[in-house]
């Protein structure tokens, strides 16, 4: 494979998306040093992804990506930006819609990029209820098990889940 970047002396391959791979790489090592998640999880994949792409699209790495290293300064960065809010998503929509326009169709790290918000946006996983949640312990069902009937199941985009998720990893790094 030849580097992102060959300075017309490469071969005919395919460029490899450095930035994205790194940024992915650094946003994984966050979520398993805060051991927050089993990383075969969904819910590890959207913490990943949505961290990934918020330091890919804030440029948090400068254009020579380091894998591992963020300075203090960006860290601070870093959890300001996951703060969760609904500015979150409108932000990733206008920094991707940007960065198409300045690198052009088929770049490839913005093809990753735009995949990992895809399945962010478009996935739903179940989350926890927390208004259902009753101070009064359920009564046991026959069986020794729990009722779940008429228990409520909310399904959110995997962003909504993934974000805070992300936020928190920052946190404890």
């Amino acid at each position: 494979m030849r580097p992102e970047d060959t300075d017309g002396t490469g071969g005919d391959g395919l460029p490899v998306p450095m930035a994205w791979l790194c940024t992915e790489y650094i946003a994984d090592e966050l979520l398993r040093t805060g051991d927050l998640m089993e990383p075969t999880t969904l819910e590890f994949r959207a913490g990943r992804d949505a961290l990934a792409l918020t330091i890919f699209l804030s440029g948090l790495l400068g254009n020579a990506p380091v894998p591992g290293v963020l300075s203090e300064a960006r860290v601070d960065e870093l959890r300001m930006l996951t703060a969760y809010g609904a500015t979150w998503r409108s932000w990733i929509c206008e920094r991707l819609a940007e960065s198409e326009r300045a690198a052009g169709p088929g770049h490839p790290d913005l093809a990753l990029a735009r995949a990992a918000w895809r399945w962010l946006e478009e996935t739903e996983l179940l989350a926890a209820d927390l208004d259902a949640i009753v101070t009064t312990p359920r009564e046991p069902v026959a069986g020794g098990g729990h009722d779940t009937e008429g228990e409520v199941q909310v399904w959110t985009p995997a962003w909504q889940l993934g974000l805070p998720l992300g936020h928190l990893a920052v946190h404890l790094c």
